[in-house]
Parts: C-alpha cells; sequence; structure tokens
C-alpha cells in the first residue's frame, strides 16, 4: 500500500510511534544491513545470549525469573541465514513442567517499532513514571512491575526486523522483510524456532500485540496456523486497528467521523468541556451515549452526504456541539466531519493549548494558536525520552546485553505494502472460526485518538462472526491512553483482565 495518511497515522502509532519525520531523521541503517554487493560474502552474523537472573514483586507474591536476551538466526530452505532477531525472554523459575506453562509472544506496531514500549509495560520491570503516565527529567530508572503477566504467562518480547536491534543478514535487501505478510511469516519462522528450541510445543501460546502489532497478531493467527500448524489458545489486542478504513480521513470515507466521536466526547468530557447534563455523567455513560448519537443521528446525516438539508445540518451541528464541546459555527463549517489533525488543535485552542493524539489527557503548546495542526504529539512527547533511556540503561545494566550495534526506536520499514487496505480482521476471522476455542481480548484506552474505541468495536461487530465464536471475543477499557500500561491505575486494571483471559483459555 501506497504511504497515504493512514498509514502516516499508523506510522506514528506508538504502540509503535514512528512518524515520517522520525523515519528521516534517524540514524542511517548500516551499509550491511540494506545493501548487497561487497557485503555478500560476509559471514553470517552468530548468534548471542546473555542470561541473567533476578526477582521481583508481581501480583503481591515474589517471583524468581530468567530473563534471557539473544538473538535467533532465520534461515532459508537451503540453510542461508536472511535475517536476525533480537529478543528478550522472560521465564517463570521453578516451574516442574514448562510444557504446561503458557507462553506469550509480545511486539510494538508501527509497523517500523521496536519492542521497548511493551517491553517496559508488560514486563517484570517497569519504568518510573507520574500516576498518569507523565515523564519526569532524567535520572529515570525502573522499578518491579508489580502488574507485569509474568505470573501467568512467560514472556517473549520481540524486535521486528529492521527495528530495534534485529537486522537483515548482511547481503539481504531489507525490502524482502517489510510487508503485512513477509513480516509475519518471519515472525511465525521466529516463533516456530523459539518454541522448538525451548521445548514449548505444547504449551498454551498467545499472541500480545500493540497498535499495528494488533493488524501483525491478525495476520500472524493465519500463517502460524497455515504455515506451521500453530494453533493458539489467545490473542490480547491492545490498542487495535483491523480495518484501515476506520482510520482513514479521505474524502468519500466517513467511517472515521463517525467512529472517532466517542473518543472525542470522552477526552471533551476530562477537560470538561461538555455541558453540565453530560459532564456529571461517569465516562462509561457519557460514551455510551456518544455511541448511541455517533451510530443514530450523525451517522443518518453523513449518509445523506449532499442530501442534507440546511435544517438538518444545523440540528446535526448542535447535537455534534453537544458531544464535542466545539462550536456549532466551526462544526458546519467543516461539513460536520471533524479530522482528527484539526481537532487536536480545536479543542482548546481558546486556551492556546493542543491535545494528544496517542493520550488526549496530555495538553501541549504551539508557537502560535492560530495553526491549523498540531506541531508535535504533547502525549508522546511527555514520555518517549524518559522510555528510551530506561530502557537503553536496562538492557545493558540488568540484562548484561553488550553491543555497540544501534537500536532503532522507529526503524526504516519502508517500503511497507502496496497491495491496498490489508484484510486482516477476516484472517481472524477464519482463525477464530476454525480454531473454535481460540479467545481474543481487546484492550481499548478510552483517550487514544490514534486508535479510537469505537473504531475496533465497529470492526468486530463486522467480521462476521457465528453467535457461538462471538462469545470467544471480548472488551476491556481503561481510561488511558494507547499505551494503556503507562497509568497507574489501568495497568492494575490490566494486569487484572489479561490475567484473568490467560487463566481461563487453557486447561490447568
Amino acid at each position: 500500500m501506497k504511504i497515504n495518511r493512514w498509514m502516516a497515522a499508523v506510522l506514528v502509532t506508538l504502540a509503535g510511534a514512528c512518524t515520517l519525520a522520525a523515519q528521516q531523521q534517524q540514524r542511517p541503517p548500516a551499509q550491511a544491513e540494506t545493501t548487497q554487493g561487497t557485503q555478500q560474502h560476509q559471514a553470517p552474523p552468530e548468534e548471542k545470549t546473555s542470561v541473567t537472573h533476578h526477582s521481583a514483586k508481581i501480583g503481591g507474591q515474589e517471583i524468581a525469573y530468567t530473563a534471557t536476551a539473544g538473538t535467533y538466526n532465520i534461515k532459508d530452505d537451503d540453510g542461508n541465514v536472511k535475517t536476525t532477531f533480537f529478543y528478550v525472554a522472560y521465564t517463570k523459575d521453578g516451574v516442574s513442567d514448562v510444557a504446561q506453562r503458557p507462553i506469550s509472544f509480545s511486539y510494538n506496531g508501527g509497523p517500523g517499532s521496536a519492542s521497548l514500549f511493551v517491553h517496559m509495560g508488560f514486563g517484570p520491570k517497569r519504568i518510573v513514571l507520574a500516576p498518569d503516565g507523565g515523564g519526569h527529567p532524567a535520572p529515570y530508572g525502573v522499578t518491579d512491575n508489580e502488574d507485569s503477566f509474568l505470573d501467568a504467562t512467560d514472556i517473549v518480547f520481540i524486535d521486528a526486523i529492521s527495528t530495534g536491534y534485529s537486522r537483515p543478514a548482511p547481503g539481504q535487501d531489507a525490502k524482502q522483510f517489510h510487508g503485512l505478510i513477509e513480516d509475519a511469516t518471519y515472525y511465525a519462522d521466529f516463533i516456530y524456532q523459539y518454541l522448538t528450541r525451548n521445548e514449548r510445543w505444547d504449551s498454551p501460546k498467545y499472541l500480545i500485540g500493540e497498535s499495528y502489532g494488533t493488524t501483525r497478531s491478525a495476520e500472524l493467527s493465519g500463517i502460524l496456523q497455515r504455515r506451521h500448524e500453530i494453533y493458539l489458545n489467545g490473542i490480547v489486542l491492545v490498542s487495535a486497528v483491523l480495518q484501515f478504513p476506520t482510520l482513514d480521513y479521505n474524502p468519500g470515507n466517513d467511517l472515521p467521523a463517525m467512529l472517532f466521536l466517542p473518543t472525542y466526547t470522552v477526552t471533551a468530557w476530562y477537560h470538561h468541556l461538555l455541558a453540565p447534563d453530560l459532564q456529571k455523567l461517569t465516562i462509561e455513560q457519557v460514551a455510551q451515549q456518544a455511541r448511541d448519537f455517533a451510530d443514530g443521528e450523525y451517522a443518518q446525516a453523513l449518509m445523506k452526504g449532499d442530501r442534507l438539508t440546511s435544517a438538518e445540518k444545523q440540528k446535526t451541528a448542535q447535537d455534534l456541539s453537544r458531544f464535542t464541546g466545539l462550536s456549532t459555527k466551526y462544526l458546519e463549517e467543516t461539513n460536520l466531519r471533524i479530522r482528527d489533525d484539526r481537532w487536536f488543535k480545536e479543542l482548546e485552542r481558546d486556551k492556546r493549548r493542543t491535545v494528544g493524539r496517542l493520550d488526549s489527557r496530555f495538553e501541549g503548546m504551539d508557537a502560535d494558536a492560530a495553526g491549523e495542526h498540531p506541531e508535535n504529539d504533547p502525549s508522546w512527547a511527555t514520555y518517549e525520552g524518559a522510555w528510551v533511556a530506561a530502557f537503553q540503561d536496562y538492557a545493558r545494566r540488568d540484562l548484561k546485553w553488550d553491543t555497540e550495534a544501534y537500536y532503532h526506536v522507529s526503524g526504516n520499514v519502508y517500503p511497507w505494502d502496496e497491495a491496498g487496505f490489508p484484510q486482516v480482521a477476516e484472517t481472524l476471522r477464519a482463525a477464530m472460526t476454525q480454531q473454535t476455542y481460540l479467545k481474543v481480548l481487546v484492550v481499548c484506552g478510552y483517550y487514544d485518538v490514534a486508535t479510537a474505541f469505537h473504531a475496533i468495536e465497529y470492526t468486530a461487530d463486522h467480521m462476521g462472526l457465528e453467535p457461538e465464536i462471538r462469545k470467544n471475543l471480548s472488551f476491556s477499557y481503561y481510561e488511558s491512553g494507547h499505551m494503556v500500561y503507562i497509568d497507574e491505575k489501568a495497568h492494575a486494571k490490566l494486569h487484572k483482565d489479561v490475567d484473568n483471559f490467560i487463566n481461563s483459555s487453557y486447561k490447568h
């Protein structure tokens, strides 16, 4: 697919956060990583491993565990090394039969993001942040992650090829790894190799992806089954996107206008911009009222398009103003269609503030208040530096990963797909229908304006799942943003929800 606006939207998603600017400004990849010619005769990279032993207080109990940071070479059928994956595996000590212990594979999105964000969100150590997830000046530091999933499952964090420390082998063209199917195929081969080397084939198996990592998980559900006969117990979709037209603010596509509206509403509620009768509601109540309006009157108005009468347009604008805190005049000027990139700037323009995309609770300041679009995402800017610095220190100090290789937080994965919108929702439907016990948990942040919660609700409602299969799909909601786990209250709830999901999806 072309790198159009919807792809740009995904590329800034953290859960992958890699904007085009970040791609252009990143350190150039080493010659051996992307070129052929003189490099092709180099010896393949040697696999490395660093094994360390730790303990952490998780879920109210002290858990001893082994951390294995390492690289796996993935070969083709002729035995030639194609690429090297970097991973960190956390396995609980003292397990009498590891074959019965759940194993989860986790990654970020982007699609060019390394896995450091979920690593320090779901793993046994987390970064010290403010209670709402806000950052602070260095030093940062890490502490026990009392809400890690390690009490319920072993976890393997994987950097996508050309991100983190994962690299194409010398002489290999990086483009062959950069596409939805190609990416998922090599991930599937890594998972096959990990299960084989560590004798985990009989373990209950899970995927935990964030943002575009949820797109990867959906595609992986099919590729793992077809390519390696690997059947999954469960998939956790954190801040999910499975149908990209739900995010694609292009002329003629009114889905995002309708599906982002409830997120606009809860954000206005958070910033105390709604009418008193809405403001006094709980977030769940105001979100539901916004859903009802979006799917009802608002959707009908959008469907009429240019057939909408002046009176109908004025009535809808007034009601839309009630659910957004924006002026009726402004909404009429936008033809009732609120683009997210304008909304970030418009919502608190009178306060000379912008709101965040990854987490709309956070506010930012631009050079002036008259611009059409914000200069940056204040939520991303708030904690990016803390996350990167803390992970870099943790990897060397605690995991003893000694390398001079550059860690690509946002890797160069261009070009990505050119096949149009990926139909991964159908891939997931097929996997769930064939693997009738496969369960899926969708994790939604109310203040996530990158992958809006009503958009993935819409996707789930249009997957065509039979009722007996649909019962295997569940949702959980959090008063947080795209990176649900940065918020102190949210990550405690997330821990409980994911642990319960895992423990209920296999036979003990």
